[in-house]
């Protein structure tokens, strides 16, 4: 059975003062981890002030982004090594936000996700089409062929560990949703494809979020679906009533 995850990607908001603040607020009101996990992914300049917040609490924890070396002369990253060294539990990577605004490829984030692996993290990793590629009826193989990238070289051990983010790009914060049946297809699709690379057992494992537009308002009627097993959450993971709301959303 496999245990939905709830995540926050904060995305370039929040500052220590703010997250503490956040986390402060929700950090006792969070479901069982067996039940639901309860993540929040934070900008790097905010994980010391999540990691020392949630401290104790069912509150799980993550990046955004790192790089794929663990050290060297690459100003400006994100070291995976000192990530998981601080504690944290998930890397975000492969956003489309990123592929998109700092042009990262297939290749640069198979190896952000054998490095998260490398160091006991776990990767979320993110796939999805543009409004172009969809209406040309595309998505399909636009969304397979990444999969196919992201995971090559990963054993089915580390794959069925992995989460996958299906975020289709015209649905990320433009207040529009892909459908529970869209998002249920997509879903089951790469569920799909990964029992084609690997095999049944590990499609079975991976977990899968759908992300876009997610909201309370949607929230149950998304994760009622058989092949959905959480949200990747933008906008309504930023205040804490609406966060608590979303994994709270069995209640």
């Amino acid at each position: 059975m496999r245990t939905p995850i709830i995540a926050g990607n904060w995305k370039l908001h929040m500052n220590p003062e703010q997250t503490t603040e956040f986390v402060n607020a929700v950090k006792d009101k969070l479901p069982d981890s067996d039940k639901v996990e309860s993540l929040i992914c934070a900008p790097a300049v905010d994980l010391d002030a999540l990691r020392k917040a949630a401290a104790g609490s069912n509150l799980h924890i993550g990046a955004e982004n790192c790089y794929f070396e663990d050290e060297g002369a690459f100003t400006g990253e994100t070291s995976p090594k000192v990530l998981s060294e601080m504690g944290m539990n998930y890397v975000i990577i492969g956003h489309s936000e990123r592929r998109e605004y700092f042009h990262e490829t297939d290749e640069e984030i198979n190896k952000k996700a054998k490095a998260i692996f490398a160091n006991n993290m776990t990767p979320i990793l993110c796939c999805g089409e543009s409004l172009e590629t969809r209406e040309a009826n595309k998505q399909e193989e636009w969304v397979v062929g990444q999969i196919k990238a992201d995971v090559e070289g990963l054993t089915a051990e580390q794959v069925s560990k992995l989460v996958i983010a299906y975020e289709p790009i015209w649905a990320i914060g433009t207040g529009k949703t892909a459908s529970s049946d869209q998002a249920e297809e997509m879903c089951k699709t790469i569920r799909e494809t990964i029992k084609d690379l690997y095999n049944e057992e590990t499609a079975e494992n991976v977990r899968i979020q759908y992300g876009g537009s997610v909201k309370p308002a949607n929230v149950k009627e998304l994760m009622a679906k058989p092949d959905i097993d959480g949200g990747l959450v933008g906008g309504a993971s930023l205040v804490p009533d609406s966060f608590l709301a979303l994994v709270n959303y069995q209640d």
